[in-house]
């Protein structure tokens, strides 16, 4: 794994802009203040040189973009914080996946794991804070005895602060791996990488996979075995290294040595999972990863006016099928207030009418008896002489 990280941590860097670097280490933060001055695209040989791999492994960085200063605190102890800045969020996520995981191999005491207590996320050890967010990756080392892990932490929060938030998040990637909230505490993000050669020890078929630096891969646990998901960038390169891999997979079983519990290619992906308890089971991880296309297209898009035009026919549709809803929606109100309105009225005259043949037999009419010749059936109900 050692010999992968060191492949793997040289990404392609921003081109240096260390001055920008420099802005973000004020004269004061909180209250740790400069001592000296900052020192910008140091010397690998200066403490600078970041222990990417973990201790007792440093590793030089050629051709970064960078800027360290040393900071002290009130209490007197002395700070080292380093900043790299790189191409994409997902370079930084790399640096410090490969540094935890260069932690763990050197049997560091704490065990250190990912989580998210400063910036997108990061990892933490009694005299030492890393962490990245957006495209920058920083590393806090408590130089002497004095600074207690909260007094890190708290100086880590303030810079964070002061960076940009970038993407805000881990890549997508990782979040397609199995269970990838519970592993990805200990998963290892390889950004750009060029060879896969030691990502899971004693396994040679990771040799066939290439890509070139245009392509990501993640390397995770699930339990007792080890899982490696592989995104290639383009189709192509994804199905000559599927071929690459079979060919090898074919070659490695003739010849009795160690090969893949499963694997399998997904869209773009190429899944391994690599000492499993079964093949079944090894199937069934690999069942859970989901490729999720999307394209991009680099120049003008050929075929932007058939999608105008579908969106222009989608729109009318759409439009005319609204009309005709509030037009039948209308219609019905009408019809009900109508209906309502009428049945009150009905019902008020066939209550005016029933009251009026009480006293009348006119057909509802009020009818004055001046000539008495009319015989009426009910001489009680008609109006009197003179009255």
């Amino acid at each position: 794994m050692a010999a992968l990280i060191f492949g793997c941590l040289q990404v392609a860097l921003a081109k240096p802009s260390a001055e920008d670097l420099a802005k973000l280490l004020p004269n004061e933060l909180g209250t740790f203040r400069l001592r000296g001055k900052v020192r910008l695209n140091p010397h690998p040989n200066s403490a600078f040189s970041l222990d990417l791999r973990g201790p007792n492994a440093p590793v030089a960085l050629p051709g970064f973009a960078g800027a360290e200063a040393d900071y002290v605190s009130a209490q007197g102890g002395k700070l080292l914080i380093a900043l790299v800045r790189v191409e994409r969020d997902s370079d930084a996520y790399s640096f410090l996946t490969t540094f935890a995981q260069g932690l763990r191999d050197a049997g560091h005491a704490n065990d250190p794991r990912i989580g998210k207590e400063v910036g997108t996320a990061s990892v933490s050890d009694a005299n030492r804070v890393t962490f990245f967010k957006g495209p920058i990756f920083v590393t806090i080392t408590d130089l002497g005895t004095s600074t207690n892990s909260e007094k890190l932490l708290m100086l880590a929060r303030l810079l964070a602060d002061r960076l940009e938030s970038g993407e805000g998040d881990l890549p997508v990637l990782v979040k397609h791996v199995p269970n990838w909230e519970r592993v990805q505490d200990t998963a290892v993000y390889l950004a750009g990488f060029r060879s896969l050669k030691g990502a899971v020890s004693n396994q040679a078929i990771l040799e066939a996979v290439t890509s070139e630096g245009d392509g990501d891969a993640v390397v995770t646990n699930q339990g007792n075995s080890q899982f490696v998901l592989v995104e290639f960038n383009t189709p192509q390169l994804a199905g000559d290294n599927d071929r690459a891999i079979i060919a090898k997979i074919q070659e490695l079983r003739s010849q009795n040595q160690p090969v893949p519990s499963a694997y399998r290619r997904v869209g773009n992906y190429s899944v391994f999972v690599f000492n499993a308890p079964s093949e079944q089971a090894a199937n069934e991880l690999i069942d859970q990863v989901r490729y999720e296309q999307m394209v991009q297209w680099l120049g003008d898009n050929p075929y932007r006016l058939e999608k105008m035009q579908r969106e222009y026919y989608r729109t009318t549709a759409g439009v005319f099928l609204s009309v005709v809803k509030a037009s039948g929606l209308s219609a019905i109100f009408c019809l009900a207030v109508g209906g309502l309105f009428g049945a009150i009225l009905f019902t008020r005259r066939r209550s005016q009418q029933q009251t009026t043949d009480a006293f009348s037999d006119a057909g509802g009419m009020l009818r004055l008896n001046l000539d008495e010749l009319t015989p009426q059936g009910d001489p009680s109900k008609l109006i009197g002489p003179g009255q």
